[in-house]
């Protein structure tokens, strides 16, 4: 019996502390808002967006006046949008309307970042998201790494016309599964990132995409994500690709990928 007590304090003790630290190995957020799309000479609008429990989101619009498809774009776990706006202003130059956000506790957004918080910044992105969509512009949701994970549950909330899901994974615990030790510690964690079964259930086509050389991700976890996804999807390997990349590795087979992507969806 003692022994037996022993084992459980043992074991809510270890739950007590995943949970307690769980968040500072899951998002790695930078504070701030430099530069701006305007540093790259690309018009932009500044939007803030309030969140279900009072928080408050900075989100960014790149309009195109051509556009073939409305991207909403959700980014990986570290940075913050100006990190990430080579990406941002590479699908805008490809001929996209762009709409982001920051997730709380990411770059001028309130708060701090959670599981279950990070949904809430969604479903905030997608309420603004839907005063954007004209007649006739395809909808894509397009996510990358853990943002891959939020793509794919904006699409059980509203269905896009297409999904881009780009370095990622299909749950947590897959991809702790080749550490015995973070799948250990897995197991006690409040956090899930539940890519796949979110994905799963979007009813529209989607597009997975990781690169061979991802060092964060490892491709058979991306490979993994789409052998679980419904048809139609589509598979794309970037040759040479790391997990950070700003720019596409191999641009000539990632946009031609996407561009048949989006003309399918017409």
């Amino acid at each position: 019996m003692r022994l037996l007590i022993a084992v459980i304090a043992g074991l809510a003790a270890i739950v007590i502390l995943v949970r307690a630290v769980e968040a500072r190995f899951a998002f790695f957020p930078s504070a701030g808002e430099h530069p701006t799309p305007d540093d790259l000479g690309l018009t932009f609008e500044r939007a803030t967006l309030s969140t279900s429990d009072g928080e408050h989101l900075r989100a960014w619009l790149l309009p195109n006046p051509t556009a073939r498809a409305l991207v909403v774009y959700f980014h990986g776990n570290g940075g913050n949008l100006s990190m990430w706006l080579p990406i941002l202003a590479g699908l805008h130059r490809q001929g996209f309307t762009v709409a982001a956000i920051d997730y709380r506790g990411y770059g001028s957004s309130t708060g701090r970042p959670s599981e279950q918080g990070l949904y809430r910044d969604v479903d905030a992105a997608l309420e603004w998201a839907s005063r954007l969509v004209r007649p006739g512009l395809p909808v894509l949701y397009w996510g990358r790494s853990l943002g891959a994970t939020m793509a794919a549950y904006a699409a059980t909330k509203q269905r896009p016309d297409g999904l881009v899901l780009e370095s990622g994974f299909a749950s947590a615990r897959a991809l702790l599964r080749a550490s015995p030790v973070q799948g250990l510690l897995s197991i006690f964690s409040s956090y899930r990132f539940p890519t796949a079964e979110y994905a799963g259930l979007a009813g529209c086509p989607v597009l997975v995409m990781h690169g061979d050389a991802d060092t964060v991700i490892p491709f058979g976890n991306g490979r993994e994500l789409f052998a679980t996804l419904p048809e139609p999807k589509r598979f794309l390997t970037i040759a040479g690709g790391d997990h950070n990349d700003v720019a596409p590795s191999d641009p000539r087979s990632y946009w031609s990928a996407v561009d048949e992507f989006v003309a399918a969806l017409r």
